[in-house]
């Protein structure tokens, strides 16, 4: 889906309020996101579980997720409730409190991050890498300047 964009001067771009833009851009694209996820029964604290679960099984407890996890939370969720519902799914066991991916939850976790990329594909389409790049380290700058951790997630 090309999209053609009005040209404006670098003047007025540069007089753009950062905050009402990357505002837009977050509820959109956090959006899709959620809309996707949501075919698959998921919410994005689902998806954040699996994917630690996956990188590193049999290394979370609950606490240590949620200890993780909290920080990109803007809806007030309950973890526990979010990893009750992966371990009633059959997609998560917890063996002496450490989780780990079924092949069920693998198999969800999979599709879910197909949808995930359809996402992030649409975010990207006529948007040079170097562009974005230079985005995201904007970003960062702008995020650590005002006293917030500009590194990347890991």
């Amino acid at each position: 889906m090309s999209v053609t964009l009005r040209e404006y001067s670098q003047k007025e771009l540069a007089a753009q309020p950062i905050g009402a833009w990357t505002g837009v851009a977050c509820r959109l694209v956090v959006g899709a996101i959620r809309e996707q996820l949501a075919v698959e029964g998921l919410m994005q604290p689902h998806w954040w579980t699996l994917n630690h679960v996956a990188g590193e099984p049999g290394k979370w407890t609950r606490a240590a997720l949620i200890e993780r996890l909290a920080k990109w939370d803007d809806l007030g969720i309950d973890f526990n409730s979010v990893f009750n519902d992966l371990v009633d799914r059959g997609w998560l066991t917890e063996d002496a409190g450490l989780m780990t991916l079924t092949e069920t939850g693998e198999d969800g976790r999979v599709r879910a991050k197909e949808r995930n990329l359809r996402v992030h594909q649409q975010v990207h389409e006529g948007v040079d890498t170097a562009d974005f790049v230079t985005t995201i380290n904007v970003l960062r700058r702008m995020v650590a300047n005002l006293g917030g951790d500009g590194n990347l997630p890991g």
